[in-house]
């Protein structure tokens, strides 16, 4: 239990929500679970295309902001951005004003808006890399996973920017892909009860839900 947060409620939690009070929050109602929705996905790959070098918390505590700055992360609109959104963008004190991770945010909507075409969602590709969770590392102790690796490979022969393997694997964790939250956190049980219940979307390989309660 010393590895573990133990929260004002009592009850223990991944250790690195106490790291920051707007983690408590994000942890117990996001982080891990489940998410078909095409925009939240690609909002959360571009965050984490951002985050690179930086600390979560700093993009967290900016997500409202490039929410704003980047039209709610609708990809059909943000595909059409042009040098002069690179430049607002680039003016935005609200945001990382970081030119190569704009552009990338930018292209990838263009990237995804042709996945859309010929997969029918972001989700129905995504979800083919859930992996199985008997082959998994144990709770945070990876960085990354075979998924993660192939995940990277083959969007960037897509023509995707900013999806090394750490920052795919982290997506997938925030995603509900993997069920990372410690054995002993009292959001994992809630987190596979989601993943047990949840649809996976058309197209895509269902893995088992082995940890789901």
């Amino acid at each position: 239990m010393s590895s573990m947060f133990i929260a004002a409620d009592g009850q223990p939690r991944c250790r690195w929500c106490g790291a920051a009070p707007e983690f408590l929050h994000y942890h117990d109602t996001e982080w891990g679970f489940p998410v078909s929705d095409d925009r939240r996905l690609f909002e959360k790959i571009c965050l984490e295309g951002f985050q690179s070098g930086l600390s979560w918390r700093t993009i967290l505590a900016k997500r409202e902001n490039f929410r704003a700055a980047f039209d709610g992360f609708d990809f059909t609109r943000v595909a059409e951005y042009t040098d002069r959104d690179v430049a607002r963008l680039l003016a935005d004190e609200g945001i990382v004003r970081h030119r190569g991770k704009i552009e990338a945010v930018i292209n990838n909507a263009r990237m995804a808006r042709d996945l859309v075409a010929r997969e029918g969602s972001l989700a129905a590709f995504f979800w083919r890399y859930e992996p199985d969770p008997a082959q998994l590392a144990a709770p945070q102790t990876a960085s990354t996973s075979a998924e993660a690796v192939a995940l990277s490979k083959d969007l960037k022969k897509l023509g995707w920017k900013f999806v090394g393997p750490t920052t795919v694997y982290a997506f997938m964790q925030a995603m509900g892909l993997i069920n990372d939250h410690a054995e002993q956190c009292v959001v994992r049980n809630k987190v596979a009860q989601a993943r047990g219940r949840f649809a996976r979307p058309r197209g895509a390989i269902c893995t088992d839900t082995a940890d789901a309660g």
